[in-house]
């Protein structure tokens, strides 16, 4: 497909600058930022809020045909909305953080948010950013990245996260969750969390997010210029 601006895929693990980048990465183009990643915490949030239980496929397959998530820029943000509530917020608690990875687990799941991304990448000129982007969603993306970070240092800047949103909880046990999340993310059968082979590794360990933003924006520009 022929796209006259590209499609950016930025995937990595939890806590290693995505989120911020991507979204500072398309401010500065002019792109649209699109965050995967929310649109599954949507869906985590209203599995809690029924009461749904890990095992129950049938009832979350059910609940799934019948919600609505989108994401709309308001006020040079972006806000994640939930059957028409907007749930910006409520999708960054520690609870949704758990339960994301067991609802993401399920192949309808990926399926139904897979149309809703594809169809948001189709015109290029956008920044998606998630798990598996450059690999299963966009393959076909133009230019690819990889965001990676110590563990400890993705432990600090989560702690830091939730202690600026009121969340009380230790950075022993952030780091713990973060180990644990990775560790399904990498084993989970469907398009398990993997470096696509052409994706560029950008350790984001020691950089500041400005320095993450330079970096991608350099790729995308290269790329455009490589084209031109």
């Amino acid at each position: 497909m022929t796209r006259n601006k590209p499609v950016v895929a930025i995937d990595g693990p939890a806590a290693s600058g995505k989120s911020t980048t991507a979204r500072m990465v398309a401010r500065r183009l002019g792109y649209l930022w699109v965050d995967t990643g929310a649109m599954y915490r949507a869906l985590a949030l209203k599995a809690l809020r029924e009461g749904i239980r890990p095992d129950d496929r049938e009832r979350l397959k059910e609940t799934v045909d019948r919600t609505d998530v989108y994401l709309e820029e308001r006020d040079g943000g972006l806000r994640v909305f939930l059957d028409g509530e907007d749930v910006t917020e409520a999708i960054r608690s520690p609870e949704v953080t758990r339960a994301v990875s067991w609802v993401c687990t399920f192949p309808f799941v990926r399926q139904a948010m897979m149309r809703l991304q594809r169809e948001m990448a189709c015109g290029g000129g956008v920044v998606m950013e998630g798990r598996d982007i450059g690999t299963v969603v966009v393959p076909d993306a133009e230019v690819k990245v990889f965001l990676d970070a110590d563990i400890k240092e993705r432990a600090r800047r989560r702690w830091k996260e939730l202690g600026e949103r009121g969340v009380n909880v230790s950075l022993e046990e952030v780091e713990r969750e973060l180990a644990e999340r990775d560790r399904k993310d990498a084993e989970r059968e469907h398009a398990p969390l993997r470096r696509a082979p052409d994706a560029i590794v950008v350790d984001t360990t020691d950089l500041s997010i400005d320095e993450q933003v330079d970096r991608i924006v350099q790729m995308i520009k290269a790329y455009i210029d490589r084209k031109t």
